[in-house]
């Protein structure tokens, strides 16, 4: 049984007047017009060069140039390169920090956070964990719960990604393991066994304040390999 190799793209993103006409530029027609739907400068911005990076980072990939990609967008929203249907690739971004997913005949998510402090996560935790989850964060020491609301986020968001149907189809149905929490305890049949689903919490981002996890269906062993730019 041959691996299952990903890559994770992990760094900073910036745009400089000099640079954003380029980035622009490597966008389609419609990744344009959502730019344009920005009314907030800096968000606009911080759109573009996200966009241009997977783009750079695709094109990298399947060896072809940045703005001959054609991402199309799946029935829920989830991207994918038409032309390159074996490919999975996802993305997250929190402030200017990005970071990019990408594997071989595999389905996959990724999710990064910034932890902050919330007077809502009480409610969060109710919200959108599960009974089991529930209680073991209830249990926690009051200076763990932050960061470990991040990472139980990160985990759900990043499977949600991961099968094409993102937050819609609601954190509370995908259970993480909290004795174990690279895996599942439940996830709604469709998607098939919880243990056929792997957890990857990511480290080594640079920054102690974000935390973030890739989620991954594959039937092979699989390496993980993190790249910084």
């Amino acid at each position: 049984m041959t691996g299952l190799s990903v890559k994770i793209w992990c760094g900073e993103i910036s745009t400089t007047d000099a640079e954003y006409p380029y980035q622009l530029s490597l966008l389609n027609d419609n990744e344009q017009r959502q730019a344009e739907n920005f009314k907030n400068g800096q968000l606009r911005r911080r759109y573009v060069a996200n966009r241009a990076k997977l783009r750079e980072i695709l094109a990298q990939v399947v060896n072809c140039n940045p703005e001959s990609l054609r991402i199309e967008i799946a029935q829920y929203g989830k991207p994918y390169l038409a032309d390159h249907p074996e490919i999975d690739f996802n993305l997250s971004h929190t402030g200017n920090k990005i970071a990019i997913a990408v594997g071989y005949r595999c389905q996959l998510g990724i999710d990064i956070e910034l932890c902050k402090t919330r007077s809502s996560l009480s409610a969060l935790v109710e919200k959108c964990f599960d009974k089991v989850e529930i209680n073991y964060w209830q249990q926690l020491p009051e200076t763990l719960k932050t960061q470990e609301f991040y990472r139980f986020w990160t985990r759900k968001e990043a499977f949600v990604k991961a099968t094409g149907r993102g937050i819609a189809l609601g954190l509370k149905i995908c259970v993480i393991n909290p004795n174990q929490p690279n895996t599942f305890l439940r996830i709604p049949a469709e998607f098939g066994l919880p243990s056929e689903w792997r957890i990857h919490d990511m480290s080594n981002l640079n920054d102690v304040s974000i935390v973030g996890a890739l989620v991954i269906k594959a039937d092979k062993k699989l390496s993980i390999e993190q790249i910084f730019f």
